[in-house]
């Protein structure tokens, strides 16, 4: 990698400027993608930063991109970075409402969107039609001269889902990020490899892929946005041999059963899952379907950076179920609740990728402690051999009859029936306990299990405060924007059912 101050810059034209960057989707024919190579991807940045700086904002303006997943946005966002600017990626799933509010919050002065989103736009801000793609070769092949970073300049700012409230901006560095591509290239080289993204290109799971894919000079197969079927097709006819996904993209991708039996997927050689939690059913679907491919079970935040967990040492193997052991340019400390018994808590993590801070809102805690410690909200224990485990959102708790109770752990024990291929699990309110846990789960292809008997399991194999009193089975679990599951719509659905007299589901007394 070349030795970039400014993260826009991160494509060493020095390698193989020919080679294929990116090989843009934009539909399920061979005759609709196009091959860009690093020369026209570095090309085409470098239009947009010429014309972002011809406007003369002042360092660090925001402009945001409101669009499915192209070389337009790739291109687009390094530019933005490239011109001493600062990008903002904007759910694309989000109502116009929120929209709005994003784009008036971030204070963006232009923003980017293809076709489809214009209508999403508020007609305060001024916009910018993305050029459609295949984009024709830029006339004007200068690189430009990339802007000056400082070390604590904004290169980025990552709106969080907005789950439990309105969204918040995330400011990133430069240098915090440039850190995260040169750690990761040492971790997990991917110079050799053809990256396959579909997750979007606004949520920080395929964003950072994306830069060290190309910080790696890897070609990367884009999609504009995830099918399950148009995921595996690709993986086929690209020859894909590394895959990132969120584990709801992987178990949708493992119930196209008919289309995996006729597809060769046995050039996959790794799978990164993260942004939420790999059940141990998913794993033993995804070893059976790819058993040569190593599966990389990560854990990052927005906040924080992806880099936080890596091998042991002394070449200990990784428990089944960890996310690894500290990596060693990471600080880790587990800050314990009153309840917690030892060696679990709160993971709290000191690491050059920690964010800048939220933008603008002083009614938000700052989570970076004195001594630069982010504290994620995310629970874990630790095991004696240093091994960490992922237990459960600190928010997603709640207590029954004085339990604390994580949905995380009752959803793993509920997925080690082998009749269930997930399983999700919200709390109810309760007169007596103040809230009971129920869950949703989907069946195996071709098993079968009723609700009885997924409660006898969860009575033998777990305290009896955990057992699920009402079992819902579905096809599907609704998604967020952000391809995570949609625990607010299921608390929704699961009040929605108990207030029906129609409801057939058994219930157990407590």
């Amino acid at each position: 990698m070349n030795h970039a101050t400014n993260l826009g810059a991160i494509i060493d034209l020095a390698r193989d400027p020919d080679k294929t960057a990116v090989i843009d989707v934009t539909g399920d024919a061979d005759a609709s993608a196009r091959h860009y190579s690093y020369r026209e991807i570095d090309a085409l940045a470098g239009v947009v930063a010429r014309a972002l700086q011809a406007r003369h904002y002042a360092p660090g303006t925001r402009i945001a991109l409101l669009a499915v997943n192209s070389v337009s946005y790739v291109a687009t966002v390094l530019g933005i970075m490239r011109a001493g600017l600062t990008a903002v990626p904007v759910n694309h799933k989000f109502p116009p409402a929120l929209i709005a509010y994003v784009l008036a919050d971030s204070g963006a002065a232009l923003v980017f969107h293809d076709e489809r989103r214009h209508d999403a736009l508020p007609a305060t801000i001024e916009t910018v039609a993305l050029p459609r793609t295949p984009l024709p070769t830029p006339t004007d092949a200068r690189p430009g001269t990339s802007a000056d970073a400082p070390p604590d300049a904004p290169a980025l700012m990552l709106y969080t889902s907005g789950s439990t409230g309105k969204p918040k901006g995330v400011l990133l560095s430069h240098a915090s990020h440039l850190w995260v591509v040169q750690t990761r290239r040492v971790a997990t080289p991917l110079d050799e490899e053809r990256a396959l993204i579909a997750a979007p290109l606004y949520h920080m799971n395929a964003l950072a892929l994306m830069f060290l894919a190309l910080a790696s000079h890897a070609t990367t197969v884009l999609l504009p946005q995830f099918t399950a079927s148009q995921y595996i097709r690709a993986i086929a006819q690209y020859r894909c041999t590394w895959l990132t996904a969120v584990p709801p993209m992987i178990a949708m991708m493992l119930q196209e059963k008919d289309l995996i039996a006729s597809t060769d997927l046995s050039s996959v050689r790794v799978i990164r899952m993260g942004s939420a939690p790999v059940s141990s059913s998913l794993l033993d679907a995804i070893h059976h379907l790819l058993p040569n491919a190593r599966v990389i079970n990560a854990y990052g935040t927005t906040e924080g950076g992806p880099v936080v967990f890596g091998p042991h040492p002394a070449g200990t193997p990784t428990p089944r179920m960890s996310v690894g052991y500290p990596h060693p340019a990471v600080s880790l400390r587990l800050e314990r609740g009153a309840d917690d018994p030892e060696d679990q808590g709160v993971l709290a993590l000191k690491s050059p990728a920690i964010m800048l801070g939220y933008h603008q809102r002083p009614d938000v805690a700052h989570p970076v402690s004195e001594d630069g410690y982010y504290t994620t909200g995310d629970v874990f224990r630790r095991d004696a051999d240093g091994f960490y485990f992922f237990v459960g959102r600190r928010d997603d708790m709640f207590v029954s009859g004085g339990e604390n109770i994580y949905p995380g752990e009752v959803e793993k024990m509920l997925e080690q029936h082998p009749a269930v291929e997930q399983a999700a699990v919200v709390p109810i309110d309760d007169d007596i306990k103040g809230q009971k846990p129920v869950a949703f789960v989907v069946r195996r292809a071709g098993m079968a299990v009723d609700a009885a008997a997924l409660k006898a399991f969860a009575l033998a194999h777990a305290p009896a405060y955990q057992h699920p009193r009402h079992v819902w089975f579905v096809d599907s679990f609704p998604l967020a924007s952000t391809n995570k599951i949609d625990r607010a719509v299921l608390k929704a659905q699961a009040k929605a059912r108990l207030s029906d007299s129609a409801d057939a589901s058994i219930g157990l007394r407590d």
